[in-house]
C-alpha cells in the first residue's frame, strides 16, 4: 500500500509539472546545450546554427534585435515554469553589451539639434538610382521628445538595439561595441554593420554591407557613404539602424516577465531590468514619428508637406525603424535622427504598448510617455481594424511618404486613407513584397491575442473573432504533417473590396508555434474550445514528429539561392574593397562581395545548383527565434492551460 502511495504521488508531480511545460523545458535544454551552436563564446544568440543562411541577415552567423528579443522572452518564461529568473536578467545584460550602442559609439549625440533632425534625402526606387541627392532645401520638423529623454536619463544617447550584428566578424570590420571603429579581421568579438540602404527593391541579394563606424578604412575614397547618399563632402561618421518590433517584443517579455516573477514572489530580483526595459519604450517613441517630423496626414511634396510641431509628426505607429547617426572626430560636430513614415501591421505590438502606459515596473521617465503609449495603444488598435479584410486576414499598412519621397500616391489610394496616411499593402520592401509572407499574421495576432487575454479589450476581440476562425479554417493535418499558410495574395484597397487569399502553405515550426500562441491565447480569454483544440494540436504534430538531435525543424528547399550570382549594383567607375580585399565594383554579384561563403562546407550543393547540374539545395535550419518560438508556444499552453 506505501508503495502504491508513493507511485501515486510520483504521478501527481508529473502531472503537475505539465506536459507543455516538460516541452518546454526539453526544448530549453537543447537551446542551451554548447554543443548545438545555438549562441557565441560571447554568449550572444545567433540568427541561425547553420551559417549558409540568406534570408534578412546575409549569414547564419550574424544575429539581429530579433533574436535578442527573442533570447530575453526565452529566459523569462524559464522564470516562469522554474522560478529563477537570473537567467532573464543575465540575457538582457547580454543585449545591452552587444546590440545597444554605448556611449562611445555615439560619442556626437550633444551636438544633435532637436529643431533639425535631419537633413532630407529622397527614397528612390531601385538601387540604379542612388546615392540619393541630400536636399537642405526641404523643411523638416521638430523632435518633440529629445529634451524630455535628455532631462529623463541625463545624456543624449539613445538606448535601442541596433539591428544587425556580424557577431562572427565574418566581414573583417571589427566595429567592435564600445571598442572603436573599424578594428579590422583580427579584432574580436562581435561587429556591428548594416545592409539596406537602397529602396524598396533592394533585396538582401542586391545589398553592399557596411560597417556602422564608417573612418574610410575600408570600401573606397569615402568608405561606403558616397554608394547611399550625394553629398558636397564626407566625413568620418557612427550610424544605427532599430527594428522596432523587436525592441517592442522585449519589452513584451519584460511585461510577462514581471508578472511571472510577480506571481513567485521574484518581482525584486528583476527590478533593475525591468527599468531597462521601461527605458528602452521610451526611445522606441522615435518609432511613433514621420521620418522627417513632418505633419501627418495628405503629406504630399516634399517641399509643400509642412514640418511638424510638437507631436504633430507622430502617426502613433510603430513604424519599420529609426534611426540615429553623427560624426567622428574634433573638427565636425553634428548628429541625426530619423523616424519613419511607412508602418506595417505585422510590427505593431498592443501588448508592449499597453504594458508601457499602464504597467508600474515598466513606467518610462520621459514625461509624455505614458500619454504616448497610451495614444499609441488606440492607435494600433484602429490600423488593425482598418485594414482587417473580410477574410480575417490583415493587409499590409499605411505610410506618411510614398514612395519614401512624399510623392504623389495613386488615385485609388486617396479616398480612404488612416488619418490622411495612404495604404499601401507591401510597406517599405518589394523584393519580395512585405506582406506576402504569413508569420507576419502569426507574430503580430499573437501580440494582439495576448494584449486581449491581459485586458479583455472588446475591440482586440471583435478582431480575433475573425482572425481566428480565417486561420482554424485554413490549417491542414495529415497523419503526422501539418500545414499552415505560408504566402498570401492581396487585392482591393481598405474599404474597396480588400481581400486575401492563400497561395501557399508550408510546415514552418516558427510561425506554426506563433499561430498556437495566438489560438491559445484567444481560447483561454473567450473560451473557444475549437481555437484551443487546433492550438494543442498544432502543438503536439510539431513536437510528435518534428524532433532534430538539436531541436525542432523541418528540410525546406531553398530555390532563391539561385540569386547567389545575382548583380549588385555599383555605380560604374566606383570601386573599393572589403577587408578581406574582396572587389567592390560595377562587376560584382552578392557571391563576388562575400568570397568566403565558398568556404563553407555546405556551399558547394548550392554551387551545384546554380550550375543547372543540381537538385534545389535543402537545409534543416534551427533558426533562434523559430526553435525559441517553439520553446515559448509550448510553455504558453502548459501555462494557460495547466496540462
Amino acid at each position: 500500500m506505501k508503495s502504491l502511495i508513493i507511485l501515486l504521488i510520483g504521478c501527481v508531480a508529473h502531472i503537475n509539472a505539465g506536459v507543455y511545460t516538460d516541452r518546454f523545458l526539453s526544448q530549453y535544454k537543447k537551446i542551451h546545450d554548447s554543443g548545438n551552436g545555438y549562441f557565441s563564446k560571447e554568449g550572444i544568440p545567433y540568427h541561425s546554427i547553420e551559417t549558409l543562411m540568406v534570408e534578412a541577415p546575409d549569414y547564419g552567423h550574424e544575429t539581429t534585435s530579433e533574436a535578442y528579443s527573442y533570447y530575453v522572452w526565452l529566459e523569462a518564461m524559464y522564470g516562469a515554469i522554474n522560478g529563477d529568473f537570473s537567467s532573464f536578467n543575465r540575457a538582457w545584460d547580454i543585449l545591452e553589451k552587444y546590440t545597444i550602442p554605448t556611449h562611445e559609439d555615439q560619442s556626437s549625440n550633444d551636438n544633435y539639434n532637436p529643431s533639425s533632425p535631419a537633413t532630407f534625402a529622397e527614397e528612390k526606387d531601385t538601387p540604379q538610382d542612388y546615392p540619393s541627392k541630400i536636399d537642405s532645401g526641404v523643411s523638416v520638423g521638430e523632435d518633440p521628445i529629445y529634451q524630455e529623454l535628455v532631462s529623463a536619463y541625463g545624456n543624449s544617447d539613445i538606448y535601442g538595439m541596433h539591428w544587425l550584428t556580424d557577431v562572427d566578424n565574418i566581414y573583417g570590420f571589427g566595429d567592435t561595441p564600445g571598442g572603436g571603429c573599424e578594428n579590422g579581421p583580427s579584432a574580436n568579438g562581435p561587429s556591428y554593420i548594416n545592409t539596406f540602404q537602397r529602396g524598396p527593391e533592394e533585396s538582401v541579394w542586391r545589398t553592399i554591407p557596411q560597417p556602422t563606424c564608417d573612418s574610410f578604412k575600408y570600401g573606397g575614397t569615402n568608405g561606403f557613404l558616397d554608394l547611399f547618399i550625394d553629398d558636397s563632402e564626407y566625413s568620418h561618421q557612427w550610424k544605427y539602424t532599430n527594428a522596432p518590433d523587436a525592441d517592442a517584443r522585449a519589452i513584451q517579455a519584460a511585461y510577462w516577465a514581471s508578472k511571472w516573477a510577480d506571481q513567485k514572489g521574484q518581482l525584486g530580483s528583476i527590478t533593475n531590468t525591468l527599468s531597462k526595459a521601461a527605458k528602452m519604450g521610451d526611445y522606441l517613441r522615435y518609432s511613433l514619428f514621420d521620418k522627417y517630423f513632418k505633419k501627418i496626414g495628405n503629406c504630399v511634396g516634399a517641399s509643400q508637406c509642412a514640418a511638424g510641431k510638437g507631436k504633430e509628426s507622430a502617426h502613433y505607429l510603430l513604424s519599420w525603424y529609426y534611426a540615429w547617426g553623427g560624426s567622428m572626430g574634433a573638427q565636425y560636430g553634428w548628429a541625426w535622427r530619423i523616424g519613419d513614415g511607412a508602418a506595417h501591421f505585422g510590427y505593431q505590438n498592443p501588448l508592449a504598448a499597453y504594458a508601457l502606459a499602464n504597467e508600474s515596473n515598466l513606467k518610462p521617465k520621459g514625461s509624455t510617455a505614458v500619454e504616448d503609449w497610451k495614444k499609441s495603444l488606440d492607435t494600433q488598435l484602429e490600423f488593425y481594424s482598418y485594414l482587417q479584410t473580410p477574410e480575417g486576414a490583415f493587409a499590409g499598412g499605411a505610410t506618411n511618404s510614398w514612395k519614401g519621397r512624399y510623392a504623389t500616391p495613386d488615385s485609388n489610394l486617396t479616398s480612404n486613407t488612416f488619418h490622411g496616411m495612404f495604404y499601401d499593402w507591401e510597406p517599405v520592401y518589394h523584393d519580395p513584397p512585405s506582406n506576402n509572407w504569413y508569420g507576419m499574421q502569426a507574430w503580430s495576432v499573437d501580440r494582439l491575442a495576448q494584449y486581449y487575454y491581459v485586458t479583455g479589450d472588446s475591440k482586440a476581440k471583435t478582431l480575433l473573432d475573425k482572425w481566428i476562425p480565417w486561420v482554424v479554417n485554413n490549417l491542414k493535418f495529415s497523419g503526422n504533417k501539418f500545414q499552415i499558410p505560408s504566402n498570401l495574395a492581396w487585392s482591393g484597397t481598405p474599404g474597396n473590396n480588400l481581400h486575401v487569399s492563400i497561395s501557399s502553405y508550408n510546415d514552418d515550426v516558427g510561425t506554426a508555434s506563433s499561430t498556437a500562441r495566438a489560438l491559445a491565447y484567444y481560447a483561454a480569454k473567450a473560451n473557444d474550445n475549437s481555437a484551443k483544440t487546433a492550438a494543442k494540436q498544432l502543438l503536439d504534430v510539431m513536437w510528435e514528429n518534428y524532433q532534430t538531435p538539436k531541436g525542432v525543424s523541418t528540410e525546406e528547399q531553398r530555390e532563391d539561392y539561385r540569386r547567389f550570382n545575382e548583380p549588385v549594383y555599383v555605380p560604374s567607375g566606383w570601386t573599393g574593397k572589403y577587408p578581406n580585399g574582396d572587389p567592390i565594383d560595377s562587376s560584382a554579384t552578392f557571391l563576388s562581395l562575400r568570397s568566403w561563403y565558398k568556404k563553407d562546407p555546405e556551399f558547394q550543393k548550392v554551387q551545384s545548383y546554380m550550375n543547372g547540374g543540381g537538385a534545389v539545395p535543402t537545409f534543416t535550419y534551427h533558426r533562434f527565434w523559430a526553435q525559441a518560438d517553439v520553446a515559448i508556444a509550448q510553455g504558453a499552453y502548459g501555462l494557460l492551460f495547466n496540462e
